[in-house]
């Protein structure tokens, strides 16, 4: 297997991997690593870089790939909206129930040993509008919980710059995301469509980033030497390391 090539991934995706780990070090970003940990949240970013700036910090980019739509609007979901109108669908969702209860007054579902405390099943009426509202409520839900990954990356403070990696035919610029930049491929190359925003990021998240970096390298050249885990306790129970006062003594 290709170092950074996951299991199971595609060969479009992984080409997409490539093509931004050779864009990024040719925009100066000499410390590149892909599937790396970032600190601040659960995800992994398909590439993460890193460019030293003189008497600077420097700057961390990350970029996704994305090779399908789906796979696109999967994550592109923003959580401010997506709650406000989940907040709006929930008071129509009250409200409506409020007013079938009205009309309904003996509806229950029998889900209680005491008729008195028996939730009413509003979906055995067969209301158009109320199925309607649940059907929108999950959908949001879902994509509240599941699908916010490129929100929470921004809001979490993980880069200084994103960009989304993606091939030229599935560019659309209403589909990327706020504040995100768009590398399109074009002819065996990367071309920077739109321009991301700057976001600050820790002097101190910088270090714990590079650091993760630095292990997603070492696992990449672990796996090309066929170093496992197992050789590593080996190789330290053999030879233990001395103290500088063993050394010396």
């Amino acid at each position: 297997m290709a170092a950074g090539i996951k299991h199971g991934e595609t060969e479009r995706h992984a080409r997409l991997k490539r093509l931004a780990f050779l864009w990024a070090q040719a925009q100066g970003y000499s410390a590149c690593a892909m599937e790396v940990s970032l600190p601040n949240c659960r995800y992994r970013a398909d590439v993460t870089a890193y460019r030293l700036a003189p008497k600077q910090v420097g700057s961390i980019a990350i970029f996704e790939c994305k090779q399908a739509l789906c796979d696109l609007r999967r994550d592109n979901c923003q959580s401010e909206a997506a709650r406000q109108r989940l907040e709006t669908i929930s008071q129509r969702r009250q409200t409506l129930e409020q007013r079938l209860r009205a009309h309904y007054p003996n509806l229950r579902n029998g889900d209680s040993l005491f008729p008195e405390f028996d939730l009413p099943d509003f979906t055995a009426v067969g209301h158009r509008g109320y199925a309607r509202l649940l059907r929108e409520l999950r959908v949001l839900q879902n994509r509240l919980y599941d699908c916010t990954k490129f929100d929470k990356l921004l809001r979490y403070r993980c880069a200084n710059l994103y960009f989304l990696v993606l091939p030229e035919e599935l560019f659309r610029d209403s589909e990327i995301p706020v504040d995100w930049g768009a590398l399109v491929e074009d002819d065996g190359t990367l071309k920077l469509v739109r321009k991301p925003i700057w976001h600050e990021t820790r002097t101190e998240y910088h270090i714990r980033l590079l650091h993760r970096i630095a292990v997603a390298g070492t696992r990449v050249i672990n796996r090309k030497f066929e170093i496992t885990f197992d050789d590593i306790v080996a190789w330290s129970r053999d030879r233990p390391v001395r103290s500088r006062r063993g050394e010396d003594g």
